[in-house]
């Protein structure tokens, strides 16, 4: 394995057993970034100066045996923009935004400093995040280095095709409508959609039962332990949930005797032959860990599920787009522009709040017979990396979709208070990763992160060094 696709897990053990230290593994991020960052562009800026010193701090301590550590100590991760950090620019992938800098940071963000980790760069968004792709006239466009011709996805995409890349160890994301489940999807990544309250935010939208901010790695163990970080009550929020969960350390083993509903459409979302057939293998790994695997079928109108979701955003989101841009909407991107006026003309968000509980009917029900849902995470196999009509249909299986339609993201965040582990679940033959989504009870997150890691030990896909796409350098 080269360092640059390490799994944190491992650089941490081996930061302790002194067969590594964390500014060798920071020089070979910093290494990897400067190959590949030309071809991906996944940054939107780089912090080498405080990150060495932070990996130098680490370096002495392994060094000096103590045993006062952080649980992130000396690991290369990077941050989403859209979270921000005191005294950095804060511009949202927006040109409305250019130059404004912070002046306060995400409560996660002080965590994962606390924590030890070396933060040494931030990632690329689509212009306040409402995209499923990741480009801005701001920032240019990210691509995926699986298929640089694709997108990794977004809005967290950035994030998404850094990890993929060997552009660091770890990422952080946040998800309001896939935007963690998305880009894990398309960049053979794991990613974590916390329940709502679980990690805290900020104003306005800590208070979205929608949205929360969460961990990508390289392995479920990785994502497990920089969630344990982020995760816990915070005074900023009142919606922060206390006391804090600790999640143990995922066993694969733990998953015997645990019962997963299969659902390969939920309801009537199209879906692309190799993504059912990826997603059926997924469910045949658990089959073959001791998991009680069956298939249902769900009720789930993906109509309904989109209004619901568009009447959410018209009450929250798209009011926020709106005051922010002010009078220079000129500026905004089409996407942008379409998004505020999809959720003007949504129902309203009582009608949403109606809608929110029918759909969530049925999936209580069922996860009151199943430990979990097991489905795909999109319908689709990929999108062009510039994606340029936000009203362009995709085409799934002959019928033609919205991409809102082609994400089977939307209904958890619609049931904000699930968790889900977003996972691989192979390789598509356009050369991108597919996935699958592990859809907890209520607040029930150590469930999910065990069928995690059952999944992960049983494909032993994005286990192997192999799985990691081979760019060359851009200036090879």
């Amino acid at each position: 394995m080269q360092l640059h696709h390490l799994t944190a897990t491992k650089a941490g053990q081996m930061f302790r057993a002194k067969e590594l230290s964390p500014v060798e593994l920071l020089d070979a991020v910093v290494q990897r970034t400067a190959e590949v960052e030309p071809s991906v562009n996944a940054l939107t800026e780089q912090m080498l100066e405080t990150a060495y010193d932070a990996a130098r701090a680490s370096e002495r301590k392994f060094a000096a045996g103590e045993q006062d550590l952080g649980a992130l100590e000396g690991i290369p991760l990077l941050l989403k923009e859209e979270q921000p950090i005191a005294g950095y620019k804060a511009e949202e992938g927006s040109l409305t935004e250019q130059g404004t800098v912070a002046d306060v940071s995400h409560p996660i963000v002080d965590r994962i400093f606390d924590a030890g980790a070396v933060v040494h760069g931030r990632t690329t968004t689509p212009e306040f995040c409402c995209a499923p792709y990741t480009h801005s006239k701001l920032w240019g466009v990210t691509r995926n280095p699986w298929n640089t011709e694709l997108t990794p996805g977004g809005s967290s995409g950035g994030s998404g095709a850094a990890l993929a890349a060997g552009e660091s160890i770890l990422a952080t994301g946040s998800d309001i409508g896939g935007s963690i489940r998305i880009p894990s999807s398309f960049s053979g990544i794991v990613g974590f959609k916390p329940p709502f309250g679980r990690v805290p935010g900020m104003a306005p939208f800590n208070q979205d039962t929608y949205c929360a901010d969460g961990p990508m790695g390289r392995s479920v163990a990785d994502v497990a332990m920089l969630q344990n970080v982020i995760a816990g009550p915070h005074p900023d929020d009142q919606a922060s949930l206390r006391p804090a969960l600790a999640l143990p350390v995922p066993q694969a083993s733990a998953a015997q005797g645990m019962k997963v509903a299969l659902c390969i459409n939920l309801g009537d979302y199209p879906i692309d032959p190799v993504i059912e057939a990826n997603t059926r293998a997924a469910a045949d790994a658990l089959r073959n860990a001791g998991v009680v695997v069956e298939e249902v079928s769900m009720p789930w109108s993906r109509k309904k599920i989109v209004e619901a979701a568009w009447a959410h955003f018209g009450g929250i989101m798209g009011p926020f787009i709106t005051e922010v841009a002010g009078a220079d909407s000129d500026l905004l991107m089409p996407y942008t522009l379409d998004f505020a006026r999809r959720a003007a003309q949504a129902g309203t968000f009582a009608e949403g709040l109606t809608a929110e509980a029918e759909i969530y009917a049925p999936l209580g029900a069922l996860l009151s017979e199943y430990d979990a849902l097991l489905c795909p995470t999109l319908g689709v196999q990929g999108m062009a990396a510039d994606f340029a009509d936000p009203a362009a249909l995709l085409e799934v299986n002959g019928e033609q979709v919205s991409w809102i339609e082609s994400a089977l993201t939307v209904p958890f965040n619609v049931v904000g208070r699930v968790p889900v582990l977003a996972v691989p679940s192979g390789v598509a033959p356009n050369g991108l990763p597919t996935g699958v989504q592990i859809v907890g009870r209520t607040y029930d997150d150590s469930t999910v992160f065990t069928l995690g890691a059952a999944l992960e030990a049983e494909l032993d896909l994005w286990t192997q060094p192999s799985w990691w796409p081979q760019m060359v350098a851009a200036n090879a």
